[in-house]
């Protein structure tokens, strides 16, 4: 009974071993994110670890835009009621690739720029740096804030082919955890 009960245990810790490792592929890490005064308003700066799959490189190798969204929010927790949001913003970046040029170009609104490879397009996604995201004036001095950041592949956006295998397949569903914490200025 107990070779059986042992044998079972190790059968359950070697099979939970590569979903464990499958969960974390596909995610992506938020290494630091704050809210800093700049002039006359809060910037933000955040750091993220970006890592593209061989699936998404592939894709992008035979022609398919990737739209990634960096998405922010901030809260005023009331007591009384539900918490106010006073800035929502969400960022869209474009990610091309061009074979005749072997570029990468990534967009967002109408500014672009083109890089040589993968690493430096991961390497501009992973970092937000002084982003303005709200007046000084329109936050308190001493209250708390709640603060949230996350970085999303958009599946939405992809073709509708591929929206579909996004469905069956983790390797399409890169995306990080809403990152909060507490912000008093």
């Amino acid at each position: 009974m107990r070779r059986i009960l042992a044998g079972l245990l190790c059968l359950t810790a070697l099979l939970s071993l590569p979903a464990a490792t499958i969960a974390h592929a596909d995610t992506i890490g938020v290494k630091s994110a704050e809210l800093l005064p700049e002039d006359e308003s809060y910037v933000l700066n955040a750091q993220f670890d970006l890592a593209f799959n061989p699936t998404l490189e592939e894709a992008l190798q035979k022609g398919v835009s990737l739209y990634f969204v960096l998405e922010f929010e901030l809260l005023r927790p009331r007591w009384y009621w539900l918490d106010q949001k006073l800035v929502q913003m969400s960022v869209q970046y474009r990610l091309t690739y061009n074979p005749l040029t072997r570029q990468y170009r990534v967009t967002s609104g109408l500014l672009g720029q083109q890089f040589d490879s993968l690493d430096e397009v991961e390497r501009l996604l992973s970092r937000v740096v002084s982003r303005p995201i709200i007046r000084k004036d329109s936050l308190s001095a001493g209250e708390r804030y709640e603060a949230a950041v996350r970085l999303r592949l958009d599946v939405a956006q992809l073709p509708k082919p591929f929206q579909i295998n996004a469905l069956a397949s983790r390797d399409w569903s890169l995306q990080s955890e809403w990152f909060r914490w507490s912000f008093t200025p």
